[in-house]
């Protein structure tokens, strides 16, 4: 992706929240520059990914398969003694004709929460325990809002703002936004983005970015080291 991309996303994303009354923390809005003097007062920041994060899931074509996300708030599995919380926080923005491609987690169970704009539509499947992948046969136990019941395997559900679901390990799930932009919330047990994704075909998680401008926000996998001479 190039950074003119990436920093229009942001920019076009900012007003989208603010537009649906989302407020962001102050650190969202911290340039390349304010990064280079933030000390270890911010490693939390650093060492847990929060922040913005933009991927085209290595499809090199953002507007069909892509996602806009900024992570609140996160613990870290490979830390639990030094960062403590057991949950995670997201909001992510899915546009019309935006396809997160199928994937699950083998640790993290999410709740996905239509918080307002079009209607999130997601396809379900349960992993295949001989293959891993799709399982077209078995049944898929959905937990939404209060409700426990079974869909046929590849069952698209449609959450309508405030509908939400829970997504259980193993569970492979694809969404995409019909009817219009639309903000959606992730609350979940401690998200690690770079080893808990298991993508039903090859994809990159993370985008390389091409700097044909300079940044006007750092990704959350961009950030410097504290100097030093911060403590």
């Amino acid at each position: 992706m190039k950074r003119s991309e990436v920093n229009r996303i942001i920019r076009e994303n900012i007003e989208f929240l603010e537009q649906n009354r989302f407020c962001l923390p102050p650190f969202a809005f911290w340039s390349a520059e304010d990064w280079n003097s933030r000390g270890h007062e911010c490693d939390e920041i650093r060492d847990n990914c929060l922040g913005w994060d933009i991927t085209d899931f290595g499809s090199g074509d953002y507007e069909k398969i892509g996602l806009f996300l900024f992570t609140l708030r996160n613990g870290n599995q490979k830390k639990p003694e030094l960062y403590k919380k057991p949950y995670a926080e997201k909001v992510m923005v899915v546009a019309p004709g935006q396809v997160t491609p199928y994937h699950y987690h083998w640790y993290k169970m999410e709740d996905i929460i239509n918080r307002g704009g079009g209607t999130l539509a997601i396809s379900l499947y349960n992993a295949d325990s001989r293959t891993d992948l799709l399982d077209t046969q078995m049944p898929v136990t959905v937990h939404s809002d209060g409700r426990t019941y079974q869909v046929p395997a590849g069952t698209v559900l449609r959450l309508e703002p405030g509908e939400s679901i829970t997504l259980h390990p193993g569970q492979y799930h694809s969404f995409w936004a019909e009817g219009g932009k639309t903000m959606v919330v992730e609350v979940s047990q401690c998200n690690d983005d770079a080893s808990d994704n298991r993508f039903l075909e090859p994809a990159g998680r993370f985008p390389a970015i091409e700097e044909d401008e300079p940044a006007e926000h750092l990704l959350c996998t961009e950030y410097p080291a504290a100097p030093e001479a911060f403590g």
